[in-house]
């Protein structure tokens, strides 16, 4: 029992002694370490939810592929900063070292792109898409790549290539956001998951305190054709090599509902080049204008449905009978037809069949003497110089001009000159309403979103967001003049031997002037049955007739599957 006292008694005693030097001796040194260890929360991606035309074919998926990633806190706890095992990597990937340099580097004040904008603690990608036998040869020569993983990640994948490029849209951290992926990026994310980590003093990593997992983001149905999205982007390459134009658009429009079933337009891009990331030189030069959407060109002739309707309600007789000689002169400046033409006394279908400018030179001058404002009113009714709305950023609201004391203004606002600017979106969801019978839509591209078990979360319907401001007798009259153009007016030559029979197609082209450049080229249509409308633009590709016609027409021959059958 003495014995046994000695021993308690020692152990008591250092016990103390250890506490003592804990507590006292040791006490600022372990504080210190207890500051200096701490955890992170690391934000974990959810996979992203596709992009899907009205069939269900998908316009943006995701493709798991072998992804080179880089720890950018190990590396900077290397004697020399990591340089030589970027050095190695960069010969192995092919890539230049300032590249790589660059993307490991944390985003922050004074930082040039590119740069990493997530957090430092986790794996940041330097490359993607990598050709498995160099993931392989990362992955056996560790030693040589200290802090840097190759694994397998999901990648935006565009299945049609540049076809919907500009609708589509991207999300890049450092460079911005645009298209369907900007403005549903809260239906496509999902739900990000976390992980908290303990890191030391040196901020290295020393263990995975909790995870929770990401959850999938929902996908996007469009109202996209990817067939009839196809057919109008090979239609546009095709006329803007024939006539030699420099860009342009197609818009089609499903008429009675206001949904979009393709925009196309010139020039554009792949929109893969931003898997991966993309460099500030190659943003510089990349064509992010969507022409369809942003676009902005004097509308020729195409305009003369909203001169015909504003005439109709200033109270000219649309069965009356006009004047069509080769000039009318206003002020004291002569407005000549085109190509000076004297087509004599037509009545108003006719004027707009055989596109006679001096009926409207005349009907214009005379409702400016009267300081009638109707001319102005009814275009801004047909929705031009606003928005439409559309689903998608950076829409352009062309351009109405105000009454102008000069009466010569007046006239070339009468064919969509003088000031008056359109999108082809506008045009089109002008021309759409003229078809359904008056109704104005705000054009939607997304028809639906649906959870990854294809459940639907919310259906998309494009707004009605007006009335045309014409009788119905007006825009029954305006059709049926239409229906004329490419029959017997100026479309006949481009739409010679077209099956009117099977597709009721009406139109109108136009040839709008600009300064110090070939004529803009128009045609916009549609038609009963495939109720759709087509608007077709080509900057300085010359007559309407002779560029965007026969362009159109190729786009209608697709849609009904006629090109495919001969």
């Amino acid at each position: 029992m003495g014995v046994l006292r000695v021993v308690v008694v020692g152990l008591m005693v250092t016990l103390a002694g250890r506490l003592w030097l804990l507590q006292v001796v040791d006490g600022d040194r372990y504080v210190r370490a207890a500051v200096n260890v701490s955890v992170r929360t690391v934000a974990l991606a959810p996979l992203r939810g596709q992009i899907l035309d009205a069939a269900g074919r998908p316009l943006v998926a995701n493709k798991t592929v072998p992804v080179v990633s880089v720890d950018g806190v190990a590396l900077a706890h290397q004697a020399d900063g990591g340089r030589a095992v970027l050095g190695r990597l960069a010969a192995v990937l092919r890539q230049p070292y300032e590249r790589l340099a660059g993307k490991i580097r944390t985003c922050g004040p004074g930082v040039p792109r590119p740069c990493w904008p997530g957090s430092p603690y986790e794996q940041i990608p330097v490359a993607d898409g990598v050709p498995v036998q160099v993931a392989l040869q990362i992955t056996e020569r560790q030693a040589d790549f200290p802090g840097v993983t190759t694994e397998l990640r999901p990648i935006r994948v565009y299945p049609y290539g540049e076809a919907a490029g500009h609708t589509l849209g991207y999300l890049q951290a450092g460079v911005g956001r645009d298209g369907l992926e900007a403005v549903y990026d809260r239906d496509l994310a999902g739900r990000p998951g976390r992980r908290v980590v303990a890191v030391d003093n040196a901020g290295r990593v020393t263990r995975v305190v909790a995870q929770d997992p990401a959850t999938t983001g929902n996908s996007l149905v469009t109202s996209l054709d990817a067939r009839i999205q196809v057919i109008a982007e090979r239609a546009l390459a095709t006329a803007l090599t024939r006539t030699g134009g420099t860009s342009g658009a197609v818009v089609v429009l499903e008429s009675n509902t206001g949904r979009v079933a393709a925009l196309a337009g010139y020039p554009g891009y792949d929109p893969s080049v931003w898997t991966g990331g993309v460099t500030a030189r190659q943003y510089a030069g990349l064509p992010l204008l969507s022409r369809a959407v942003q676009g902005q060109w004097a509308p020729g002739s195409t305009w003369k449905v909203a001169s015909v309707a504003a005439a109709a309600n200033a109270g000219y007789r649309l069965d009356g009978r006009y004047g069509c000689p080769s000039g009318y002169t206003v002020g004291d400046r002569l407005f000549r037809n085109f190509a000076s033409a004297d087509l004599g006394i037509m009545t108003m279908r006719q004027a707009l069949v055989k596109s006679c400018d001096t009926v409207f030179y005349r009907i214009a001058d005379e409702l400016w003497r009267r300081r009638s404002d109707v001319p102005r009113r009814t275009a801004t009714g047909f929705g031009f110089g606003t928005r439409t709305g559309i689903d998608l950023p950076g829409e352009a609201a062309g351009a109405v001009p105000q009454a102008s004391p000069r009466p010569g203004d007046a006239a070339n606002f009468a064919i969509g000159q003088g000031g008056v600017l359109v999108t082809p979106l506008q045009l089109a969801r002008a021309y759409a309403a003229l078809a359904n019978g008056g109704t104005l839509y705000a054009p939607r591209v997304g028809e639906r979103v649906v959870r990854p078990d294809g459940t639907t979360v919310r259906s998309i319907v494009p707004p009605v967001t007006g009335r045309l401001p014409a009788s119905a007798a007006t825009l029954a009259y305006i059709r049926g003049a239409l229906a004329g153009v490419p029959r017997s007016g100026t479309a006949a030559a481009a739409f010679k031997g077209f099956p009117f029979g099977r597709i009721a197609v009406a139109g109108k082209t136009g040839t709008a002037e600009s300064a110090g450049h070939r004529d803009t080229s128009w045609f916009a249509s549609f038609a009963p049955d495939p109720a759709y409308t087509v608007v077709v633009v080509l900057s300085e590709g010359g007559r309407g007739a002779r560029g965007a016609a026969p362009a159109a027409r190729q786009i209608w021959e697709g849609i009904d599957g006629l090109r495919e059958t001969r």
